[in-house]
């Protein structure tokens, strides 16, 4: 298992006259850890500074006792975005290889992220003509060519039907059970229980981390929702 993968001390990220992100210090290990807040709290910047493409006000962020966004991660780090990161032009086979050439991976890697993310009679479909399910699906794909150490996964399950996110939950627990650190952010509350540590997010600060148990016994809740409304109402008091 990967221990203290990502360090962030002290990060502060500002864009115009708004605080985004106050002053955050995480430390990130193995296992699943889930980033949940609602939309427009800082979930996706954060993930922008841990792969480096985040431009912040002050603070460090470091992956692997590396800077974030160094060369050295390049190959290390799998990152997912909201939107789809693959050519629509192209098929998925097609998309896969170009990657691999990119990242220099063995081509022998497409066959085994396709067979990963349950594709295989799709590897030859034009990825514009797929759903917004097997497009996602697609996007992972990519992120697990050359099997990396920290995969960041930001809102991978948004939009997808129930049976899907539960198949892509346990693609995830796989993937951390044999070692890669894995890092998913979600705005969807009844998601919580499939994360080994939450880290719940508002308005750029993190009110709360631990277990799903851990945050819903502390908080005196039935679940993590009702959790996260009390730390809420706590902290206005």
């Amino acid at each position: 298992m990967v221990n203290n993968s990502v360090k962030v001390r002290d990060l502060h990220v500002v864009r115009g006259r708004h605080t985004v992100l106050e002053h955050l210090d995480i430390t990130i290990g193995g296992g699943v850890t889930g980033l949940l807040g609602p939309s427009g709290c800082g979930k996706s910047t954060l993930m922008r500074c841990l792969v480096g493409v985040q431009r912040i006000a002050g603070g460090t962020v470091t992956v692997f006792g590396e800077e974030a966004g160094s060369r050295g991660l390049r190959d290390r780090v799998g990152y997912v975005t909201q939107a789809a990161s693959v050519y629509d032009d192209l098929t998925l086979a097609e998309n896969l290889r170009f990657f691999a050439r990119v990242l220099g991976v063995d081509r022998a890697e497409v066959d085994r992220v396709v067979a990963a993310v349950d594709l295989d009679d799709h590897r030859d479909q034009v990825v514009g003509r797929m759903s917004g399910g097997q497009r996602s699906r697609a996007s992972l794909a990519v992120a697990l060519l050359g099997t990396p150490d920290l995969l960041v996964l930001d809102e991978p399950t948004v939009g997808l039907d129930p049976v899907l996110r539960k198949d892509l939950w346990a693609l995830f627990h796989r993937l951390a059970d044999a070692g890669t650190a894995v890092f998913v952010s979600s705005h969807v509350m009844d998601e919580a229980d499939r994360c080994d540590r939450l880290l719940l997010m508002r308005e750029g600060r993190i009110i709360a981390d631990g277990s799903p148990a851990e945050i819903t016994e502390k908080a005196g809740a039935d679940d993590v929702e009702s959790a996260f409304l009390a730390i809420v109402e706590g902290a206005a008091i």
